[in-house]
């Protein structure tokens, strides 16, 4: 354990192999896959308000903002470049791919790899569907409510220390997306596909249904995409 440049609290994740995918899910998460990955580290929790407020004041970073009035308690005060009062401790929701790239830039990290999230959100355990285990209660994630994000932490962590990989906010990683990539991936250390339109999106939100927290559940978007479900996390190389 580690503190990142921004104050991330950083989880060495070991190196060694795991098996990734989940042959009772959707096509794209198959087939069950073994995968080698060096260790790595990944913020405790997802970036929150606060740490990227400061990003923005040190950058000069276009605030999150969206002109949706589904989006209208998370957008940030555009002329004082401040995020929603009392919010502080919330992960940062409203970024795009692009701005979750920059801000890892700044801090001295990247955004994990695709099969780095996915080891790190299984905890050590094989072949659950959380996690935790092949349970999931309002008790352990922030799923299926009306009432937006809850404050980072709020929640056990896995095995790992990491907390809010279910729920919460859906998390970019670093990948282009291929949903049939799983089936050609090499099996050390996989950065995903060369190119793409669409980049990976993963652990699911605080609006959606169990079955797309699952930490197998592969989403995707594009990579100029902003919506109040949507954060991300640093990851490190060690």
């Amino acid at each position: 354990m580690t503190t990142a440049s921004d104050g991330s609290v950083m989880m060495v994740i070991p190196a060694g192999e795991f098996l990734m995918g989940d042959g009772r899910g959707y096509p794209n998460e198959r087939p069950i896959h073994a995968v080698f990955l060096d260790a790595f580290a990944l913020a405790q929790h997802p970036v929150t308000n606060a740490q990227y407020e400061r990003f923005v004041r040190e950058t000069g970073h276009r605030v999150p903002y969206l002109d949706d009035p589904r989006a209208e308690a998370d957008n940030w005060d555009q002329e004082q470049r401040i995020s929603p009062s009392g919010r502080e401790y919330h992960p940062v929701v409203l970024v795009s791919w692009h701005d979750a790239h920059a801000y890892c830039e700044w801090a001295g990290g990247r955004l994990p790899t695709e099969a780095e999230w996915e080891k790190a959100a299984r905890g050590g355990l094989a072949g659950k569907l959380y996690p935790w285990g092949d349970e999931i209660t309002p008790s352990l994630a922030n799923y299926d409510n009306r009432d937006g994000t809850t404050p980072v932490g709020s929640y056990p962590p896995n095995n790992y220390g990491l907390h809010d990989m279910a729920g919460n906010v859906w998390e970019w990683v670093g990948d282009w997306y291929d949903a049939t990539y799983y089936q050609h991936a090499p099996r050390q250390n996989p950065q995903g596909p060369e190119q793409g339109t669409v980049r990976v999106l993963r652990g699911g939100a605080w609006l959606l249904f169990p079955q797309f927290c699952r930490v197998a559940y592969r989403f995707r978007n594009s990579p100029d995409f902003r919506f109040n479900l949507i954060g991300f996390r640093l990851a490190w190389s060690v």
